[in-house]
């Protein structure tokens, strides 16, 4: 009888943004970009996260892929804190988006309210 895995959600030791920690086929965990699903023809073979039916997921190195096949990407790809090539225009964008939710979230607190409130009526 088999153990089931349990994924969940952590956060990313260098950026600090969430990870989705995923089982794959091989029964081992994958941490991927959460709420990120691209079409698989953009994402070069060999970093395609496929989801499977069971919710555990496989790399899909099937080239090309259907047209309309979405994938998974792995965080480490999309953290703004890691260095990587620019390896695609869309993802250099969800990096630098990345970068910002992570200044915003790391930010210490909101601007004081002024001392006195204005007279409005």
């Amino acid at each position: 009888m088999g153990v089931a895995l349990v994924g969940g959600e952590s956060r990313c030791p260098y950026c600090g943004l969430p990870q989705e920690r995923v089982a794959t086929i091989e029964h081992d965990w994958v941490l991927l970009e959460p709420d990120m699903h691209p079409l698989a023809h953009t994402v070069p073979a060999e970093h395609r996260w496929i989801e499977l039916s069971d919710g555990r997921v496989t790399v899909y190195g099937v080239c090309p892929p259907d047209q309309f096949q979405r994938c998974r990407i792995e965080h480490r790809l999309a953290c703004p804190e890691q260095p990587l090539p620019d390896l695609w225009r869309w993802l250099t964008a969800l990096r630098g988006e990345n970068a910002r939710q992570a200044v915003r979230r790391n930010t210490l607190a909101p601007p004081a309210p002024p001392e006195a409130w204005p007279d409005t009526g």
